[in-house]
């Protein structure tokens, strides 16, 4: 017969063997990690991605945000992956002076698409959207007004950019290179 003792230790012992079998099959590890089977990092494989030439401001905006993102301002690895963004902007007025009926302030909204393809093969690996939104007061000065917007328009790039950044070197962490 068990103890009263045993018993409380069996009753304890049960909950924690349970746990420790629900757990036995989850992997966790850090993201920018050596890569299982292939020994190199997720940061190695972002600096080998290319991003192709910008059409306007805002694709250039987004291009060097995730150059800069890819590489952290270092120098590019082989050019191993090709990148190509398409962005697009709406601007709305979010709030209305009300004698006056203009705009005190407006929201810039950036969606960008993305495809990530292998250089050499032109097979497609990943593609993914990716939008953000930043905001700006309007005021009676038009200079202040173009630099708020184009403020706002790097604001929001740079979160699509870090965005495009982490689900790709997700990408790459679940997806070694043979």
């Amino acid at each position: 017969m068990w103890s009263a003792e045993g018993r409380r230790r069996a009753t304890l012992a049960v909950p924690a063997l349970a746990a420790a079998l629900a757990l036995a099959g989850c992997v966790a590890r850090p993201l920018y990690a050596d890569m299982p089977g292939s020994g190199t990092q997720v940061s190695t494989e972002l600096s080998r991605i290319a991003v192709e030439p910008a059409r306007d401001r805002l694709n250039q905006l987004l291009r060097n945000e995730l150059i800069y993102a890819f590489t952290g301002g270092g120098e590019p690895g082989s050019q191993d992956y090709a990148l190509r963004i398409f962005v697009t902007q709406t601007d709305a007025a979010v709030s209305v002076e009300v004698l006056s009926e203009v705009p005190a302030s407006y929201l810039v909204s950036l969606s960008a698409s993305f495809v990530l393809s292998d250089a050499r093969t032109g097979r497609t690996l990943i593609t993914g959207n990716s939008s953000a939104d930043a905001s700006y007061d309007f005021s009676s000065q038009r200079f202040a007004n173009v630099r708020a917007q184009e403020d706002a328009e790097r604001r929001a790039a740079k979160t699509i950019a870090q965005d495009i950044r982490t689900r790709l070197a997700a990408y790459f962490a679940t997806h070694p290179k043979p």
